[in-house]
């Protein structure tokens, strides 16, 4: 497994690029907890904290399908890096005005969270050029979903140090600074400046008037919404059982599942095209959820949410390949973009739905929640697998797939190069 990614990463620019957009994200996985702090520092409630970071959150994901679509319309370096100054500048002026005046307070995270750059979404879009081959592409998904995990379980991390040597608002300062500095090293690189999306149909809709991507943003919202609701259950076990600790076991369990099974995900290479396997995939991350429900002991409850993290990285991974392959032609970033919007958007429900669970009817139906989106991700794929299975339908009437491994300019087939032999037309 190590082997396969370390091919990936001694390729020219790859390692760059991932490290990169790694630290460019930075600030967007620590906001939450790292405005919480600033919140509670200045001497405000949770609730204003929780507001805050709430409308950060959906101030990015509404910046994110929106910069995308500029994106694979202007390039890479012309929105990316203005957009992580814009994004860094909210900060400073949060951090500048504090919370005495609620209205500049929230005006501050609002351009935060908007001008959030894409780089997610760009990375994606830069890896079939500069890996090439599509096995090799399928891989370097795989290890963007562990690098993930990685992320954002070590940038919490990395604020609370920030907040102990300093103060809450020099570790926002700090983060975003870093972000910049991520964002820059990615869009100077040649790849990012070269880079340009196939010519695209003008249409309002975007990369949404793809079926096949509709169906898989309909799934992972529910899929958003299972592990947004993890979250607030962890928290209610480790009430329940008198440790505050027990929380960060429980989520660290979580993420070494989905880093192992990551990682094994990525250390094979799969035959056929993408979209049953993602169903299959789908389908063993929802039983992972639903013995949660059980709320043993604290190390079977450990080995629980190990198991349910096994199959979320290879999920992503997937559906990373999918998107690809429904992507109208021209709008790729914008495509991935609102993979993560909609990811993102459904954690903030299931967190919003957990916590009127806990109360009602306890933490075994906070952990209901996630098994019941777990659930809903599936019914999603298998109600829509026809639409899923029928590559898009593009310009001139012509069937094209989008291929990892190619530029997209020559992305024509309907398998998944790298994995099986079939022809090009």
């Amino acid at each position: 497994m190590a082997a396969g990614y370390g091919e990936l990463l001694r390729t020219r620019h790859a390692a760059r690029l991932l490290a990169g957009t790694l630290v460019g994200r930075l600030p967007n996985a620590t906001a939450p907890i790292a405005i919480m702090l600033f919140t509670r520092a200045e001497g405000g409630s949770y609730t204003l904290g929780g507001a805050l970071a709430a409308v950060y959150g959906v101030s990015n994901a509404i910046g994110q399908p929106l910069l995308g679509r500029a994106v694979d319309l202007k390039g890479q370096p012309r929105v990316q890096l203005p957009a992580a100054f814009l994004s860094a500048l909210g900060v400073l002026l949060l951090c500048v005005s504090g919370i005495g005046h609620p209205v500049f307070a929230y005006a501050a995270v609002v351009v935060a969270g908007l001008f959030t750059p894409p780089l997610e979404g760009g990375l994606r879009a830069l890896w079939p050029g500069v890996l090439g081959d599509g096995d090799k592409v399928h891989r370097a998904y795989a290890m963007d979903a562990v690098a993930q995990e990685i992320m954002f379980t070590v940038g919490p991390l990395l604020v609370t140090v920030l907040v102990s040597l300093w103060s809450p608002a020099a570790a926002l300062l700090v983060i975003n600074g870093i972000g910049v500095l991520g964002a820059l090293s990615v869009v100077v690189s040649e790849p990012s400046r070269t880079w340009r999306s196939a010519p695209r149909e003008a249409h309002w809709l975007g990369a949404l008037r793809s079926p096949g991507l509709l169906a898989l943003l309909g799934s992972f919202f529910f899929v958003g919404t299972a592990l947004g609701s993890i979250t607030v259950a962890g928290v209610a076990y480790g009430d329940d059982h008198g440790k505050t600790w027990v929380y960060g076991v429980l989520m660290a369990a979580l993420g070494l599942g989905a880093l192992v099974g990551g990682l094994v995900y990525g250390a094979r290479q799969w035959a056929g095209v993408p979209e049953p396997r993602l169903l299959v995939i789908v389908a063993l991350l929802a039983a992972g959820y639903v013995p949660l429900m059980l709320t043993p002991g604290i190390v079977a409850m450990s080995v629980l949410a190990g198991v349910a993290g096994v199959f979320l990285a290879p999920a992503l991974a997937c559906a990373f390949i999918v998107v690809d392959r429904h992507a109208p032609r021209g709008t790729v970033t914008e495509a991935f973009s609102w993979l993560v919007t909609t990811f993102g958007v459904g954690s903030a429900v299931g967190t919003g739905v957990a916590g009127p669970a806990v109360e009602l009817g306890g933490t075994a139906a906070s952990f209901g929640v996630a098994a019941v989106g777990g659930v809903l991700a599936l019914l999603v794929l298998v109600s829509t697998r026809r639409v899923l299975t029928v590559p898009q339908v593009r310009e001139g009437g012509a069937t094209l797939v989008n291929i990892a491994g190619a530029s997209e300019n020559d992305r024509i087939g309907e398998v998944e190069p790298g994995f099986s032999s079939g022809h090009q037309a």
